[in-house]
């Protein structure tokens, strides 16, 4: 009985020897490597990672996306901004610009008008439905207009005042259908005649003033200076009115029928210069009486 115990220990001890010697083995050839449930747990959680990580980061990337794209429209909303302010100002600028090249004509014409009296004035207001009939100007008796002085613009006649206010006045243009008051002496210079006739009326095709009741029968060249005569007794004598762009018959047959290019753009009338006979009527009356006595 004795001697089985003892083999039975010997058996233990040698089953436990050999189990000790194959973990050793085991964990001999597998060193390095981690257990097969942490490499289990490792795995579940890399599968995990990875199915987690993906749309978060789409989301991330979404909201980069949104974010960029919030900051684009912000530049192109500030940039828009500063284009029509751009435009805003070029607008300005030209608008500047041409009002100061009128100007200057204004002047220039004043510069030339010596023998008048002139006075400046500036187109205050203009209806649209009678846009080639009249413009009212901001001048009026208190700066000394009167009824029927002549009114220029851009180096040519325009027109004459017909209604006079304290402070503005209405100015009846050349290019009205009104032919009693569009009625203006006119005269063109030939080289070894000058023809006389009136301004009557105005063709909106042609954009074109015309002239009738013309006293010759002598060619007419395209080109021709037309001024006014003076002989109505309203208008100065010498102011241009504009150019021959064409001769034709007049509406009867008879007579010719000059079609003149006005010297004035009347789509654009901003400024004015009115004439006063007074002057040339005080020149006129010195130089008389300066001849009178000269003759005593």
């Amino acid at each position: 009985m004795k001697q089985y115990f003892n083999n039975k220990k010997l058996i233990t001890l040698l089953v436990s020897l050999m189990f000790f010697i194959g973990i050793l083995w085991y964990s001999f050839n597998n060193f390095g490597s981690a257990p097969y449930i942490q490499q289990v747990v490792n795995d579940i959680t890399s599968v995990a990672g990875r199915v987690i990580s993906k749309p978060v980061n789409a989301l991330n990337g979404l909201f980069s996306d949104i974010n960029n794209l919030q900051n684009t429209f912000e530049e192109n909303k500030e940039l828009k901004a500063k284009l029509d302010e751009l435009a805003t100002m070029q607008a300005e600028l030209t608008t500047v610009t041409s009002e100061n090249q009128k100007l200057q004509e204004e002047l220039d014409l004043q510069a030339t008008l010596t023998d008048y009296n002139t006075i400046s004035g500036t187109v205050i207001a203009r209806n649209p439905d009678k846009w080639i009939d009249q413009v009212v100007i901001d001048r009026g008796n208190r700066d000394g207009l009167v009824n029927g002085m002549s009114v220029m613009s851009n180096n040519g006649l325009v027109g004459r005042v017909v209604e006079v206010n304290p402070t503005s006045s209405k100015v009846t243009l050349l290019t009205t259908n009104d032919e009693a008051a569009v009625y203006t002496s006119a005269e063109i210079a030939l080289e070894d005649e000058t023809l006389f006739g009136v301004i009557n009326g105005y063709d909106t095709n042609r954009k074109a003033l015309i002239m009738e009741q013309i006293t010759s029968t002598s060619t007419i060249e395209e080109g021709a200076t037309v001024t006014s005569s003076g002989l109505g007794g309203l208008v100065p004598k010498g102011l241009l009115i504009g150019t021959v762009s064409e001769v034709s018959l007049d509406r009867h047959g008879l007579g010719q029928r000059v079609y003149i290019e006005p010297a004035t753009n009347f789509e654009d009338i901003r400024f004015v210069t009115i004439i006063n006979r007074e002057a040339e009527t005080v020149d006129k009356s010195n130089h008389s009486a300066d001849t009178e006595e000269e003759s005593e």
